[in-house]
């Protein structure tokens, strides 16, 4: 049986995530959109090892929070940083 403040741990850990998520996806600088959803990625490889599953946690931490960010940042350093308005929309 887990605990209850495992539990309430987990409740937190998921709305930082959730929170995260949405910040990046209305986030116009793409930069800070990325530093979000590594935000995201770190509350989710916290939920990993509260579930004892290190396995994953290790995939996730190197992947979501290392690869990724890194190979978006590099993509955002050959575009344009800031998301441009259009008239449509």
């Amino acid at each position: 049986m887990i605990p209850a403040y495992t539990l309430l741990v987990l409740l937190y850990l998921s709305v930082v995530a959730l929170v995260s998520s949405i910040l990046a996806i209305r986030s116009r600088d793409l930069v800070k959109a990325v530093a979000f959803s590594a935000m995201q990625s770190v509350a989710y490889a916290i939920v990993y090892a509260l579930l004892l599953a290190p396995d994953i946690l290790l995939v996730y931490v190197a992947v979501g929070v290392g690869i990724y960010p890194v190979l978006t940042l590099y993509a955002i350093s050959k575009t344009r940083r800031f998301e441009e308005v259009g008239e449509g929309g």
